[in-house]
């Protein structure tokens, strides 16, 4: 191994040690903002996902993007609609298909919790100065299209 690779794989090391810190803090933060509306993280993902869509999802797509079986994407469902964030319609051409739409509840509880996001990247951000504060954007914008795969 040259020594430019063992530096690169050190560098990643490092880098898996520190997203594991960040991703436990986000999703605890996450979490007790979750945890007031009985909403697990999968769940919330959903909702994201929802609210970045512009027409409703089927229950095909919501398995997709959730990379779950139909069955457990159903159950997703269920509970969402259960806490009134989802609703469930029926296709419009096609009444075997069941569309997946967002409420405004839903989109609330969505911006609210981004919203804390935001707080908490904004107190991390206090540690930088503003050009590791632009160079930190530039690199997660440069690496965030391969992350959508």
């Amino acid at each position: 191994m040259h020594a430019q690779d063992s530096d690169l794989k050190a560098g990643a090391e490092r880098l898996a040690d520190i997203f594991i810190v960040l991703q436990r803090s986000f999703v605890l933060n996450l979490s007790q903002e979750l945890a007031t509306g009985n909403v697990s993280f999968p769940q919330f993902l959903l909702l994201g996902f929802l609210t970045t869509e512009k027409q409703p999802l089927t229950m095909t797509e919501v398995a997709k993007r959730m990379r779950h079986t139909t069955a457990a994407a159903t159950g997703l469902v269920d509970r969402l609609e259960k806490l009134s964030l989802v609703r469930r319609q029926q296709g419009p051409t096609d009444r075997r298909k069941v569309l997946v739409h967002i409420t405004s509840k839903g989109v609330e509880l969505v911006n609210q919790v981004r919203q804390d996001m935001v707080k908490n990247l904004l107190s991390l951000m206090e540690h930088l100065d503003e050009s590791e504060q632009a160079a930190w954007i530039r690199i997660y914008e440069k690496i965030f299209p391969h992350c959508q795969k």
